[in-house]
């Protein structure tokens, strides 16, 4: 069985660095940051800082044909995603494995659009959020990769691979039995805390402390429920149960990514969520209120964000 060695992470943002500064320490890797030369520029000019350390890390742009990867990292914005699947080609060999850390609940169906099914496998990141301002990154090291095949009662020989990597780089990892239904509960996490967060400023403490904010919450991830039974999900009685006891596990103070993006007038990713969950209430003729005003209000104010200053 092939050991992975040759490792390109396409995103070097909040969760993207925390795999980077992982593998940067690991013997008998071979990492490289995919990026434009612009953004190489960018980042040799100002290093990334990570809790308090400064990290170099060795670029490669898309053009470059000498170098397959082993295994390819995608930890972009959801809208830097079919960027990202056109910049990895030249790097896609036969024994690739191509895993994907956006938010969202199909971006792995459109990876294998393009590289087939059988460079995917499903996975998402889960832990205690980063704070990022500019290139300085603070993690409490709380973290973890779900991935696996969509059902994983044996482990595939790419599933071993990838497991024995993360072991090698001492990354924390879950491979549940039944990955759909992990998806799902990582989608209604996103759902309902990164949407309720973005409108009502909370933080985590916020939706401890607070029935009517984490009420919020409730109602956008009980519409996501009833879409998950119709998408054929298995056992979603217990979704919202499990979603919120990793809530009650999250620093107080901690506020989730959509907020950061919302207070450093980054656009959201609110498409990928209320308005994804709205379009598979469309195909269902399933009614999704709660999720479509989120839709309509956090996409209000990614506009007023973007415009210019008076």
């Amino acid at each position: 069985m092939k050991e992975i060695n040759n490792v390109i992470i396409c995103g070097l943002g909040a969760i993207g660095t925390i795999y980077a500064v992982k593998f940067s320490k690991t013997k008998n890797i071979n990492l490289k940051i995919l990026a434009d030369s612009k953004r190489i520029e960018k980042y040799k000019n100002n290093p990334t800082i990570f809790n308090g350390e400064e990290y170099k890390f060795d670029f490669i742009t898309q053009d470059k044909s000498d170098f397959t990867a082993d295994l390819i990292i995608i930890a972009t914005k959801n809208s830097g995603l079919n960027s990202a699947i056109s910049q990895i080609k030249n790097f896609v060999g036969e024994n690739t494995i191509i895993l994907s850390l956006l938010n969202g609940i199909n971006t792995e169906e459109e990876i294998a659009k393009v590289y087939g099914r059988d460079k995917i496998l499903y996975s998402y990141y889960i832990g205690h959020t980063s704070t990022r301002i500019d290139r300085k990154i603070i993690h409490d090291g709380v973290f973890k990769t779900v991935f696996g095949e969509k059902e994983n009662l044996y482990k595939s020989n790419r599933v071993i691979r990838l497991q024995q990597l993360f072991e090698r780089a001492n990354i924390p990892y879950e491979i549940p039995e039944d990955m759909e239904y992990s998806m799902w509960w990582k989608f209604l996490v996103n759902v309902g805390y990164n949407q309720a967060s973005a409108l009502l400023e909370a933080s985590y403490g916020d939706f401890q402390r607070s029935k009517k904010v984490n009420g919020i919450a409730l109602k956008l991830m009980q519409e996501a429920v009833i879409i998950a039974q119709a998408e054929g999900v298995k056992n979603t009685e217990n979704l919202i149960p499990e979603v919120l006891e990793i809530i009650k596990t999250m620093l107080p103070e901690t506020k989730t990514s959509m907020l950061q993006d919302i207070e450093a007038k980054r656009k959201t990713e609110v498409e990928i969520f209320a308005g994804y969950l709205s379009e598979l209430g469309k195909k269902h003729n399933i009614a999704t209120p709660y999720n479509d005003i989120c839709c309509e209000l956090i996409s209000a104010i990614d506009e007023k964000n973007s415009l210019p200053a008076i």
